[in-house]
């Protein structure tokens, strides 16, 4: 069981590596950055982070499935600073150089995560933060936002959803054997990862879903927002093949002082592949008082 904020350890920061990778472009592709990484021990996890900026607004970003900093935020990481935004990002347990231990899929393992982010951000000195939650991180963040809002300022959530249905579990299984994956998709986790780690990976991934589907109806986070009291941002691709549009709606429908914006040519990767429009609508809606 995870601790809870008020029983993490004392940072201690591990090592600093350079020259890691970031995404440029509107896929998870790989390229060489001068940003250095980080290494908290948190909970008992060497957890890699990275820190940007210096801005009077602090975002801390949760990727996606699989995801790393380098292959989800590394338009952010570039340019929120520009915009008066310190960010915060990491590889969540199991992911990218948060490794080892491997990714542990358990019933509770986005939950889990929440758990973590919060004590490293406790660790690392953030008292009050804004979340940037992508796809599985967004439902991380509205774990983090239900169970700790004294911390949580404000709220961004894009291809998120608080719970699997049958039409999404058969997505999931559509796209569970990567080697019907074109390679221009599979090389860049493959890079991170290895062939075998990613496939294991993620076909537990997929297969976690599916349990859930099963076990608790599919619910991921669905009492946890009514909880949420912060500011909170619902953005969307209208033609995101892995989220279907009912999953915003419900977000919108069950948020308090929610907002839902969709963007009519988005895919699943919006903040990727619309980064500057993607970076503005943060800043702008970070700086609203």
């Amino acid at each position: 069981m995870m601790a809870g904020v008020g029983q993490v350890m004392g940072a201690a920061v591990m090592r600093r590596i350079c020259g890691v990778t970031c995404t440029i472009s509107g896929t998870r592709n790989i390229h060489k950055s001068p940003i250095c990484a980080e290494q908290v021990m948190v909970d008992g996890l060497s957890l890699n982070y990275q820190v940007a900026g210096d801005g009077t607004k602090v975002a801390l970003c949760l990727p996606g499935a699989l995801g790393t900093i380098e292959s989800d935020f590394a338009p952010q990481l570039k340019n929120l600073p520009n915009l008066g935004i310190k960010v915060v990002c990491w590889d969540p347990p199991g992911y990218g150089k948060s490794r080892p231990p491997p990714r542990n899929y358990t019933m509770d393992f986005l939950r889990n995560d929440a758990t973590v982010a919060a004590n490293m951000m406790k660790n690392l000195g953030y008292n009050k933060y804004s979340l940037l939650g992508w796809s599985d991180g967004g439902i991380s963040a509205m774990m983090l936002a239900a169970t700790f809002p004294q911390h949580v300022e404000k709220m961004l959530v894009w291809g998120s959803n608080a719970y699997v249905a049958k039409e999404d579990v058969k997505i999931y299984n559509g796209i569970r054997d990567i080697n019907k994956w074109s390679e221009r998709m599979r090389a860049p986790l493959e890079a991170v990862y290895g062939k075998e780690y990613f496939k294991v990976a993620w076909e537990g991934w997929v297969d976690i879903l599916s349990q859930i589907l099963k076990e608790r109806d599919g619910d991921l986070c669905r009492e946890d927002l009514a909880k949420i009291s912060c500011p909170t941002l619902i953005v969307h691709g209208a033609k995101d093949p892995m989220v279907p549009l009912y999953h915003p709606h419900y977000l919108r429908d069950n948020i308090k002082n929610s907002q839902l914006m969709v963007m009519e040519n988005g895919k699943h990767n919006i903040h990727l592949r619309f980064a500057e429009e993607f970076n503005k609508i943060i800043s702008e809606f970070l700086h609203k008082d």
